[in-house]
């Protein structure tokens, strides 16, 4: 039996269409609706392409590189895999979801974006018959936000590559994906911290400095207490800590109790008493923690996703040949992320 898959042309312009990706472009092309009850039914159309042209990307049994290259048109297909295995790389280890509370597509390279002044800082007040009901202004940022390109470029001759096998390959690639994503994060954390060029910085609170109790150059329970206290009306709901604070806060006595214990031992996964999903990140500086509320501190704009250059790749000019991600960031409510440093000890 014939399947559409295999009557459709491909071509080098199906990654020039403006505001598609190839693999939407396929899909318009040959739609996984009409696979409904076949044995390709759960593959898209990309994956029904690599079925076509009987090309295995993964296990034991994955072809060499050159496979792409059989043929014009599968060689076609080549940069899409390329762009997958490092669009898994960055998603692998991804902070950013737990950080972002939307995320927009835009496509230019600066972005306005918008912010929200209440009348009142503390809520909304009991309004009175006949009086005005306090107001929540939404304006512009008087900034624009600035996108950054962050990616590597992939650097090697087709005759070193062509024989390698594709699952070998792709951990090159997830390996440049997760670069690109640990660039990323540290433009998260800049706008965290310093805000995103339109005066919003986060607040920042010091170890033994009012309103957080404690000893600088350490870290309590307590102190961790005082912080999560400042978020009012907000709820501090994740904490971005660096590695010394990390092992700080897993030698606390609060955090080893039985139920906690077993969840870090088995999943790796801790959670804080005071209900914040904990997260570890090298791109902070030591003796640094950000709290923030992640349904209103920060939003991620894309401009496309992972952009590779398919005319190198299909032409087989892998010499210099770049793969880019393009994003910023942006504050929404600058108060909804805060930051404590431990400081030094006296």
């Amino acid at each position: 039996m014939r399947y559409p898959c295999e009557n459709l042309r491909l071509e080098k312009g199906m990654y020039n269409e403006a505001g598609r990706s190839f693999t939407q472009v396929l899909e318009r092309e040959d739609p996984s609706e009409q696979y409904k009850g076949t044995p390709l039914e759960g593959l898209d159309a990309f994956q029904r392409q690599l079925k076509r042209f009987d090309i295995k990307v993964k296990g034991e049994g994955s072809d060499p590189v050159e496979r792409f290259f059989a043929t014009a048109q599968s060689a076609v297909l080549f940069p899409e895999f390329v762009a997958r295995a490092v669009r898994q790389g960055m998603e692998e280890s991804d902070l950013l979801p737990h950080l972002a509370a939307a995320v927009t597509e835009c496509d230019g390279l600066d972005y306005r974006s918008i912010t929200a002044v209440p009348e009142e800082a503390r809520g909304m007040s009991h309004v009175s018959e006949g009086a005005a009901i306090p107001q929540t202004m939404i304006l512009s940022q008087g900034n624009l936000v600035h996108l950054h390109k962050r990616g590597r470029m992939l650097v090697a001759s087709y005759e070193t590559i062509r024989r390698q096998k594709l699952d070998l390959f792709a951990v090159t690639l997830r390996q440049i994906g997760a670069h690109i994503n640990r660039m990323q994060l540290e433009d998260a954390i800049d706008v965290l911290l310093n805000g995103d060029g339109n005066g919003n910085p986060a607040p920042v609170y010091t170890v033994g400095s009012s309103p957080i109790g404690g000893t600088a150059g350490s870290l309590a329970y307590d102190d961790l207490v005082d912080f999560w206290a400042q978020f009012d009306p907000y709820e501090m709901n994740t904490l971005l800590v660096s590695g010394d604070v990390m092992r700080s806060m897993l030698k606390m006595e609060e955090l080893q109790n039985p139920m906690t214990g077993l969840n870090f031992q088995g999943t790796g996964t801790l959670d804080t008493p005071l209900g914040a999903k904990l997260l570890r990140c090298s791109a902070l500086e030591e003796g640094t923690l950000i709290g923030l509320d992640r349904r209103f501190s920060l939003e991620m704009v894309h401009c496309g996703p992972v952009a590779v250059e398919y005319d190198k790749l299909i032409d087989r000019q892998l010499e210099r040949a770049a793969i880019t991600s393009t994003s910023g960031f942006a504050k929404i409510f600058p108060e909804a992320a805060r930051v404590l440093e431990v400081g030094e000890s006296a």
